[in-house]
């Protein structure tokens, strides 16, 4: 059994946890920006629900600058409550609240200081609007997708 299926009560802030969790965030991170690099973005499919989470996304964001997100725009006390009744529309989808790392400038790659930590269901809103809205487009003329060969030991 996948130690992260397991109920949260039983890792009381155990460190080890936490580190695999940002592992795991930042492998789907790598993985991800590596298919926007590959591919283009407006054809993705980034789940079963991608029409549903987009036009619920534009219905409730319809002014939100997704070519570069603030931590205000996720994490101000107007901006939680309206995340937090957008984030409960998608509770029932598998992963929704997973941590997940979110570019903050859509033109730029992956890095510490580009990188907020969000929700599943909020990554996917965010990403599947600027692939649809042609924010990520750039990223496959500045960047090329980052082989890696694991270690086999």
């Amino acid at each position: 059994m996948d130690i992260l299926s397991r109920p949260a009560e039983e890792f009381v802030n155990q460190s080890i946890v936490e580190e695999m969790w940002a592992t795991k965030a930042m492998e789907h991170a790598e993985i991800y920006f590596n298919l926007i690099c590959s591919v283009d973005p407006r054809t993705l499919r980034l789940c079963p629900y991608d029409d549903t989470v987009y036009t619920t996304f534009r219905q409730d964001f319809p002014n939100l600058k997704i070519g570069k997100i603030s931590d205000d725009d996720l994490k101000s006390e107007e901006s939680k409550v309206k995340w937090r009744i957008f984030i409960e529309k998608f509770n029932k989808m598998q992963n929704f609240s997973y941590g997940t790392l979110l570019r903050c400038d859509a033109s730029k790659e992956f890095s510490s200081d580009n990188s907020i930590l969000v929700v599943r269901i909020q990554f996917l809103a965010i990403e599947i609007a600027r692939n649809r809205e042609g924010y990520n487009d750039i990223i496959r003329e500045k960047f090329k997708p980052e082989i890696k060969l694991r270690n086999e030991t």
